[in-house]
């Protein structure tokens, strides 16, 4: 059972980390080029964002239990540990904060599209910090997986 719940270990986090990876800098640019309406590639790379923000949020507490479970208050003192809760916290972030932000701008903006709008530069601005955020998140997960966190202690 112990072996099962490594495997469940390390899928757990390569699906978090790939999914990243693969929405971010993957599907959402792939979008953006072949969409000729850029309003549709945000809706649906929003939509993606938020899905993989909610994965995250699984992903980030199976993980963070597991660890716990597995090694008690020993866990808290594993970088694997703090990584995986800043990455869950940064997720909460784009979940909670970041992406209804962005939704009510665009719907504030409306009948316009947000970037011919008004809101234009504040939208731009937090899309920046989501961005930044969500590069942050990538690079964590990217650690993990190289080495920090593959081996669930």
């Amino acid at each position: 059972m112990r072996r099962l719940a490594d495997a469940l270990y390390v899928v757990t986090l390569t699906l978090w980390v790939g999914g990243l990876w693969a929405v971010g800098y993957l599907v959402a640019p792939v979008l953006f080029s072949a969409l000729p309406d850029r309003a549709l590639a945000g809706q649906i790379a929003g939509r993606l964002f938020l899905m993989i923000g909610w994965a995250g949020l699984a992903c980030g507490a199976y993980l963070l239990l597991f660890m716990l479970l597995r090694s008690g208050a020993a866990a808290l003192r594993r970088s694997a540990f703090w990584l995986v809760l800043l990455m869950a916290l940064m997720a909460a972030a784009g979940v909670f904060g970041l992406q209804p932000l962005l939704a009510q701008l665009k719907v504030d903006a409306l009948p316009r599209e947000v970037m011919d709008s008004v809101l234009r530069d504040r939208f731009a601005t937090w899309h920046g910090v989501s961005s930044v955020l969500y590069l942050a998140q990538s690079v964590l997960g990217l650690w993990l997986v190289i080495g920090r966190g593959r081996n669930p202690g």
